[in-house]
């Protein structure tokens, strides 16, 4: 017996307390529906279902029952419906990156991603939202700054991007022949909230103040945001995309400590089935980084 059809035929009967009024609603005769009561009503073991001349009542147990059956019904109803939703976006492949990737390295991982799925969705969120996605699958794979707390997701091979020191146009640092970081002694560092990613955070702090550079943090979301510190005068950031500021005449991009203020980047996944596309995603992101002069 099709449990849910024959429960679904109950609930619509006892709703519409009439059988021909339950029929058309199912849109089906009426025969077929006072059939398969009956024979949910032997299978259940009690009537649920008292037959009068004005209609149809519900027994003492059908009372009871009912409220359990419409859940049924309504789990079942949903469980198809998601169910077809999944189907429907099967080759859609889901994946994220944190915002410091930029749109170029964005551009690089998208057209990996649309060699191996037939359609992507993309989101960018910190780090630490990208691992709570990808654990619970709503995304396959994501790009994040490293290090971060994964847990038992299974990540790429690092790739290193570096990154320029971005200083007020007018400050020392950006005129000198071989700037040095202890020379923005005097400035705070934009850097995003440590809330994004706690372990990256705490490192990049750390490895400063081993170069003898102890800076107060100001939190930025953005490179907007970023201009408008720097270009205060109080403030000094990072960034890995030097031609975002290349117009900015009131900030200048310059290199130092290569090793200590490099983006560092990791793909992750979490089912073995997106093992191959974090391999390709990191190798991709590896040889435009290689090709692009992000060095120099």
């Amino acid at each position: 017996m099709d449990l849910v059809r024959h429960l679904n035929f109950f609930v619509a009967v006892a709703e519409e307390g009439h059988f021909g009024d339950a029929a058309a609603r199912l849109e089906m005769t009426q025969p077929p529906v006072s059939q398969g009561l009956r024979r949910l009503e032997k299978e259940l073991g009690v009537a649920l279902i008292r037959r009068t001349s004005r209609g149809a009542d519900l027994t003492p147990a059908g009372r009871e029952l009912l409220p359990r059956a419409r859940l049924l019904v309504d789990d079942a109803r949903r469980l198809t419906a998601e169910a077809r939703r999944l189907a429907d976006r099967a080759d859609v492949l889901r994946w994220g990156a944190v915002p410091q990737l930029g749109a170029a390295l964005t551009a690089v991982c998208a057209a990996q991603v649309a060699a191996t799925a037939t359609d992507q969705d993309m989101v960018t969120e910190p780090a630490s939202g990208l691992v709570a996605q990808v654990i619970a699958g709503s995304l396959d794979v994501a790009v994040i700054d490293h290090p971060c707390v994964t847990g038992t997701l299974t990540a790429g091979t690092v790739v290193r991007l570096p990154r320029w020191v971005v200083v007020p146009a007018d400050h020392a640092a950006a005129s000198a022949a071989r700037p040095r970081l202890r020379q923005l002694a005097d400035l705070s560092l934009c850097l995003p909230p440590r809330a994004w990613n706690p372990p990256a955070h705490d490192q990049l702090l750390d490895g400063l103040r081993e170069h003898g550079l102890d800076s107060a943090a100001r939190p930025i979301a953005s490179d907007t945001e970023l201009v408008a510190a720097v270009t205060g005068g109080s403030a000094f950031g990072l960034t890995a995309h030097r031609e975002l500021f290349a117009a900015v005449a009131s900030v200048r991009c310059v290199t130092m400590s290569d090793d200590v203020t490099a983006l560092r980047l990791k793909v992750i996944h979490r089912s073995p089935d997106h093992a191959a596309l974090t391999g390709e995603l990191t190798s991709a992101l590896r040889s435009h980084v290689a090709g692009s002069g992000y060095a120099g």
